[in-house]
């Protein structure tokens, strides 16, 4: 039965996150080692970093002054019956 273990790959040596599994120091094992993506890279803190700029520009200029939020409410929504109810 394989065994799935949480751990980081760092100078060529694995680092247990969560558990650890039993083995003995002497002992070689067989393992599959599948590298998982970065989760932040510079280019995505990047973007996200213009998209919050993008999202302080339009908030200063107030585009949705004008519109009445439960008007607009109203006139998206469109009520649809329910199933099995009369």
């Amino acid at each position: 039965m394989l065994k799935t273990f949480n751990a980081i790959l760092k100078n060529n040596s694995i680092q247990w996150v969560d558990e650890t599994p039993e083995i003995t120091l002497d002992s070689s094992i067989k393992v599959h080692i599948t590298l998982l993506e970065e989760t932040a890279t510079a280019k995505t803190k990047f973007n996200g970093q213009k998209m919050a700029e993008a999202l302080r520009k339009i908030s200063k200029k107030n585009i949705f002054a004008e519109i009445d939020p439960q008007k607009w409410q109203q006139e998206i929504r469109q009520d649809r019956t329910l199933p099995n109810r009369d």
